[in-house]
């Protein structure tokens, strides 16, 4: 898929240096029909126009991939929301879009696998895997600790992301 090959299409261009081709690439692949309703490339395209400074044209990105409340497993648009307060420089919203992603409930499957935040478990194929929960938590608790910080220092520095070295 064009959007999770992380040895090519955009990724290599932005993995060089190279974002802006990257998220020009990302929209003209959003604007092809079969990539209708992928709001994965639309959220990937306003992450690279945010690390372009280009931050309005960024936030307009992101507030287009919400899910409908329906649809969203409940961390999704917390993370939009906090990551758009972020970029606005609302300090007071994006902690209150933390507060939201820590409120979601933990699923109940899920309950035995967790670990210091941690959700371990293997795949159908044998694949171990290790994941944050809630998912994105720490990445606006970086956008809190590194506030002063553009978009792409917080997002990338993982002394904003991982203060203790973890």
């Amino acid at each position: 898929m064009f959007d999770q090959d992380m040895d090519g299409g955009w990724r290599s261009l932005a993995d060089r240096g190279c974002n802006q081709q990257a998220a020009d690439l990302l929209a003209a692949y959003a604007a092809l029909p079969k990539a209708s309703g992928n709001t994965t490339i639309v959220w990937h395209e306003g992450q690279l126009r945010a690390e372009l400074g280009q931050t309005a044209q960024a936030i307009a990105l992101m507030q287009r991939t919400y899910k409908p409340e329906d649809k969203d497993p409940g961390y999704w648009n917390a993370y939009v929301d906090g990551t758009i307060a972020f970029l606005r420089r609302d300090r007071a919203a994006l902690e209150q879009a933390r507060a939201a992603l820590v409120a979601i409930p933990t699923p109940q499957e899920f309950v035995g696998a967790l670990k210091d935040g941690r959700y371990h478990f293997t795949t159908a194929g044998g694949q171990k895997v290790d994941v944050p929960w809630p998912p994105n938590l720490e990445i606006l608790d970086g956008f809190l600790r590194c506030f002063d910080r553009d978009y792409h220092n917080a997002m990338d520095n993982l002394a904003c992301r991982k203060p203790e070295g973890g």
